[in-house]
């Protein structure tokens, strides 16, 4: 008998660097209200962009997910019309999947390799398509009691990651929130992003995990942090993030007419009344800033809007997607400018800034900012909305922690896994959803490994979400992670 041919050689995929176009509402009609401004993929659509997808042997969006969510197989499997198994595959590693699938940085985008010839798959996009017309409502199935309590301090996105992650492990969680709503931060995120309601669809899913959550209950000041260990909890992770906004200190910041950022996102999410003039000054150029001047214009009816950054667009941190549409909405951009002073008799009548000369590189590798003499203008607004940055709550958070505060200003533990100064306690947070998530596993990780030791036996991989035998494992091709 003959021997067997050797097997053809694979040809992979013909790249197409053209993305399917995604659905926009028209800025006309999506600034006067707050409406979602991208819409969904449709099926057919959906399919076609996965298609797209030259499914690398080496997952590198993979390894730029901070949650490593396999992101390369729910595209083969949404190629293949398995919306269902998509789904799964995107719920299996992200219990957030319903938020980040509106609100991710897309990681994952930036790695991939189609990028070098076009545009990126649109791999957060066939995420919403994965649980839109996928079985989304799925519920994770804990593993079997641990008989260990575990406190969680905070249910932004961060805390709601460790809460699951240890819920899944078997551990019995608290979650301990100050606010009246859960998600932290995203709860400044505008309404045409995501909402409150996504949010509860993902936490709808933790119903079978051991996992309470205590809202309006601030640890550090209704509950010491240290009460939680002598009150039986045998570990503690402190997601305190960053909810206090940084000012500008300049003259006239008391005036009438200055709202921090956080507090006019969070009031307009809310639907609380909240009043802005129709010249509207934004100072920042963060996220936050984005979300503010697209915001603001939205309550202006019809006013204007401006957007004062001390550096030029090439240096924002904010997501290039944002500030493209706040462009597209007619937003007013100034770079290298820097306010003074604020002026006007009891409220807000304008803005004084100063010329900016970016300068050699700070420590952080951003240029720094020098003020240039005799440059002073004066901008007129009625309201200046201050996002230069947050800081976290520290009150009740005591030195022995020893906690670090990150150049973003979330405090974490410097030992492993995010350890304090306090054996048994962990801190740790993210400068975006999917990065505190990530920072988050790992702490959970840790606290998993010190728990274990605790009852004598050794830490294992997290066991399957929905219950079974497997345990998590990275896909096939997966080297090392590649985000920094």
């Amino acid at each position: 008998m003959s021997p067997e041919p050797p097997p053809a050689p694979k040809t992979p995929p013909k790249l197409n660097p053209v993305r399917v176009p995604i659905v926009e509402e028209p800025v006309a009609e999506r600034t006067t209200d707050f409406r979602e401004i991208l819409h969904a993929y449709s099926k057919e659509d959906a399919i076609l962009e996965a298609k797209r997808c030259i499914q690398c042997r080496r997952p590198w969006c993979v390894e730029a997910c901070p949650i490593s969510n396999d992101a390369r197989e729910y595209i083969r499997l949404i190629a293949a019309e398995d919306f269902d198994g998509a789904a799964r595959v995107t719920l299996r590693e992200n219990p957030l999947s319903t938020c980040l699938c509106k609100v991710c940085y897309r990681y994952c985008e930036d790695a991939c390799v189609v990028k070098k010839k076009g545009i990126p798959i649109a791999i957060r996009h066939l995420k919403r398509v994965a649980l839109e017309f996928g079985s989304s409502d799925l519920v994770y199935v804990p593993a079997k009691p641990k008989g260990q309590r575990v406190a969680v301090v905070g249910a932004g996105p961060a805390g709601l990651m460790a809460a699951w992650e240890l819920g899944v492990r078997g551990y019995s969680v608290t979650v301990y929130e100050e606010e009246g709503r859960f998600g932290g931060l995203m709860q400044t995120i505008p309404a045409y992003r995501m909402t409150d309601a996504d949010v509860e669809t993902d936490r709808a899913r933790f119903r079978d995990l051991d996992v309470t959550f205590v809202k309006e209950t601030k640890v550090g000041r209704d509950l010491p942090v240290e009460q939680l260990l002598s009150d039986g909890y045998a570990a503690v992770f402190l997601s305190i993030g960053t909810s206090t906004h940084r000012t500008l200190g300049v003259p006239g910041e008391e005036k009438e007419g200055v709202i921090p950022a956080l507090h006019f996102l969070k009031e307009v999410n809310h639907d609380r009344p909240i009043s802005v003039g129709r010249e509207i000054v934004v100072v920042g150029g963060g996220d936050v800033a984005m979300d503010s001047v697209r915001s603001a214009l939205r309550k202006s009816n019809g006013g204007h809007v401006t957007l004062v950054y001390r550096r030029g667009r090439e240096e924002m941190p904010a997501d290039s997607e944002e500030v493209l549409g706040a462009e597209h909405e007619g937003i007013r951009f100034l770079f290298q400018k820097a306010p003074v002073r604020i002026v006007g008799d009891g409220h807000v009548a304008g803005l004084v800034v100063q010329s900016v000369a970016l300068g050699p590189p700070d420590a952080g590798g951003r240029r720094s900012p020098v003020l240039v003499d005799g440059s002073e203008e004066t901008i007129a607004c009625d309201t200046v909305v201050v996002a230069v940055g947050q800081k976290a709550d520290l009150r009740g958070f005591g030195p022995e922690l020893d906690l670090k505060i990150t150049s973003q200003g979330w405090p974490e533990g410097k030992g492993t896994g995010f350890a304090t100064g306090v054996p048994g306690i962990f801190s740790a947070g993210g400068r975006s959803v999917v990065y505190a998530m990530g920072s988050a596993t790992e702490a959970a990780e840790a606290i998993d490994a010190y728990l274990s030791a605790k009852r004598g036996e050794s830490a294992t991989a997290r066991p399957e979400p929905f219950g079974g035998e497997a345990t998590f494992h990275l896909p096939v091709g997966y080297t090392k992670p590649i985000r920094t």
